[in-house]
């Protein structure tokens, strides 16, 4: 009996699918075409949309500046992408005519469509080779010699301490960070840490990222600390940098409270100043302000970012100033607030004491990433002054 029932139901599964088969449009030449289709049911559609021909292009390159034009024979508009990393942008023209500037130094691709209708069209890809020479010589030795400033004094408050960089060492308030701390301080960043690598020549704090093995390591960088030196509650802090740039560069201006030994991290709380993640063109123009802290045995942040609306902030001097009060901590940019945290609540009690400065240049880490091909070394954080008002 179980015998027949199989093969009772083996004939009938076989007719079933000798008779079955998805209607639709099987012409590959229709707009509607469809490839699962077995059965054609006579809907297939035909437009006479004539693509565009001879699709022509033509560029200049200025620096960053990429000037493209295209013409083609039909053609009722075009588009243009630009790809940058992980990133691209589309720029639509009616006349065939598009620029784009890109960040950093390298090998990029661009692919010009010449478009009947939106979904109609032909294309064209090429690839560019883009050398920035940044003024203010993050790639060479100079150090930029225009930008935002911000004065030595304000209404109702006292500069109560400060450092110019006069001279040609770090003064005794500062220490160093040497090595790659734990996990890569914490972040896997990829370089090693190391006296030389902090100079102090004229009026400026150079700390430059180089490509090199040591230690273990295949970049080195600096770190310098103020730890048991000098420390800070509320009051007003301008830092005026220029900041390095390119994929995987990671400059910081940021605080640690002063019991960070014995407290740890985040329970010491932690302020940035300034932070960039270099790479592209969007993350090369932006900086970060942030504050972390302990959140009643949870890790919380808090935090925002400004972006300059043309050039990169390795191009000249730009100032990354805190306001911070009992109540509030504010951050600036060239004196542009762009964002604000309430530390009144009980919780974040981490914000009312004091706390050190931390200046550094990572190389890698967890945010931004490995160098890569378009990363140019060194790189060089250039700082002017640093002056604490309360």
């Amino acid at each position: 009996m179980a015998r027949l029932i199989a093969i009772v139901f083996f004939v009938g599964l076989t007719a079933t699918v000798t008779h079955c088969g998805k209607r639709g449009c099987t012409d590959p030449q229709a707009s509607n075409y469809d490839p699962q289709a077995e059965r054609d049911d006579k809907s297939c559609e035909y437009n006479n949309v004539v693509l565009p021909s001879n699709l022509l292009t033509s560029l200049s390159t200025n620096e960053g500046l990429v000037e493209i034009s295209a013409t083609a024979q039909g053609a009722n508009f075009f588009t243009f992408t630009f790809y940058e990393g992980q990133n691209y942008e589309v720029v639509q023209s009616n006349d065939g005519e598009a620029s784009y500037t890109f960040a950093t130094s390298g090998t990029y691709q661009i692919t010009t469509k010449a478009h009947s209708t939106y979904n109609d069209f032909i294309s064209v890809s090429q690839t560019v080779n883009i050398v920035i020479n940044v003024s203010g010589g993050n790639i060479g030795n100079g150090i930029p010699s225009t930008g935002y400033s911000t004065p030595q004094s304000y209404p109702n408050y006292t500069l109560v301490w400060n450092d110019e960089f006069d001279g040609t060492a770090l003064s005794n308030d500062w220490g160093y960070d040497i090595g790659t701390g734990s996990w890569g301080w914490g972040n896997n960043e990829l370089e090693y840490y190391r006296t030389e690598n902090a100079v102090v020549d004229s009026g400026v704090l150079t700390i430059t990222a180089k490509q090199e093995n040591f230690g273990g390591q295949s970049y080195t960088s600096s770190r310098i600390k103020t730890q048991g030196l000098q420390s800070f509650q509320y009051g007003r802090i301008d830092i005026r940098a220029a900041l390095p740039y390119g994929q995987g560069i990671w400059p910081a201006l940021w605080m640690l409270g002063d019991n960070f030994t014995s407290a740890g991290w985040p329970n010491c709380g932690e302020i940035d100043i300034m932070e960039l993640i270099g790479g592209g063109s969007y993350n090369n123009r932006t900086v970060h302000g942030t504050i972390h802290w302990d959140n009643n045995g949870n890790y919380a942040s808090f935090g925002g970012h400004n972006s300059l609306s043309s050039g990169i902030f390795a191009e000249e001097f730009h100032v990354f100033s805190i306001i911070w009060n009992n109540s509030s901590i504010k951050w600036l940019r060239d004196d542009i607030q762009y964002q604000e945290a309430d530390i009144s609540p009980a919780q974040m009690s981490e914000f009312h004491q004091n706390f050190f400065l931390i200046f550094n240049v990572a190389v890698g880490g967890n945010w931004p990433g490995s160098p890569d091909a378009t990363t140019i070394f060194p790189q060089k954080m250039y700082v002017d002054y640093v002056r604490v008002f309360q």
